[in-house]
């Protein structure tokens, strides 16, 4: 059912924008340690996943908010044909569209994104990255796993 999955979007939205809001209230002193290989900092993302375009001269804002609303458009128009018990594949397209409306909404509010988790290895660090952009990750393996017949079965 598709009210379902919008309503998990909804959640996905809403935990990303919590925690972007904590993590610019806690974080604006500078970086926590929270395990050896993860801090928290906070980072004002103005490119893509992975800061792809970060210092572009400003145009990619409006490339970004583009992207994200043609996004969102064509998800919701896959999430409406998707068979009501298709669980698995409402649940990867809602990660995404949670994960890109939240991004898209720091754009339109900041004009960046808002990123704060921060994992590492010795002194190499993985991108910065979000709830959201966590959310659309893990929405994109599930979409993978369904490409390639690799989904979970429900017991019969």
């Amino acid at each position: 059912m598709m009210v379902r999955a919008l309503a998990f979007a909804l959640v996905v939205i809403v935990a990303d924008q919590l925690t972007k809001f904590a993590a610019t209230a806690g974080l604006a002193q500078g970086p926590v340690e929270i395990l050896p290989f993860l801090n928290f900092a906070l980072v004002h993302n103005t490119g893509a996943a992975f800061g792809f375009l970060s210092t572009a001269g400003g145009w990619q804002k409006l490339f970004f908010v583009g992207i994200a609303v043609l996004a969102t458009i064509v998800i919701v128009v896959m999430l409406r044909k998707v068979p009501r018990r298709d669980w698995f594949m409402q649940l990867s397209l809602s990660l995404i569209l949670g994960g890109a409306i939240g991004n898209l909404l720091d754009r339109l509010i900041h004009g960046y994104v808002i990123d704060f988790i921060d994992f590492y290895i010795g002194t190499w660090h993985f991108w910065t990255f979000n709830v959201a952009d966590a959310a659309i990750s893990i929405g994109a393996v599930m979409l993978a796993m369904d490409a390639f017949n690799l989904r979970p079965r429900r017991p019969a």
